[in-house]
């Protein structure tokens, strides 16, 4: 294979974002199996944890920023969640259009559920490993996300 002149550090890079791939679909595909009973999905999940992080209720297209998300994906999600009744849109009194999303008493209960579950799961996968070692972790992958949206690498093409 060719070799395309990385630096040291662009070669060890190169192969993290390939494993956080295969731990992304992983992660994915561990929580699906987690709250499938509960009628979500991975995706789901992380929307309604977005709702419920937000300081205020927000219009998707915030919501798919704070994500790192694509807006129309977003939008498609949070319009099954509306259907399931989990979560509503009220008026935005600042924009016509984009409606704010907010979560509802069954959107609530269920969240709650999903993350009594998560407690354990993630308490037994973090089993064995350094807090020092995950804060590390999440430092470097802080750094890189910091540096994608300062360039604009997170931006959706036109």
């Amino acid at each position: 294979m060719k070799d395309f002149a990385r630096t040291p550090a662009g070669a060890a890079l190169t192969d993290l974002v390939l494993d956080l791939f295969t731990l992304n679909n992983r992660v994915l595909a561990a929580g699906d199996r987690l709250i499938a009973d509960l009628g979500l999905t991975s995706a789901r999940w992380q929307v309604l944890g977005t709702v419920v992080a937000a300081a205020r209720p927000q219009p998707v297209a915030w919501l798919a920023r704070d994500m790192g998300a694509n807006r129309q994906n977003v939008q498609r999600i949070v319009n099954d969640l509306e259907k399931e009744g989990l979560v509503a849109f009220e008026p935005n009194p600042h924009h016509k259009r984009a409606q704010l999303v907010v979560l509802t008493e069954k959107g609530r209960r269920t969240f709650e559920a999903a993350m009594r579950l998560q407690a354990p799961w993630i308490n037994a996968l973090s089993d064995g490993l350094r807090v020092k070692d995950i804060e590390t972790t999440r430092r470097v992958m802080a750094a890189l996300l910091d540096k994608l949206e300062r360039n604009g690498e997170d931006e959706e093409p036109n």
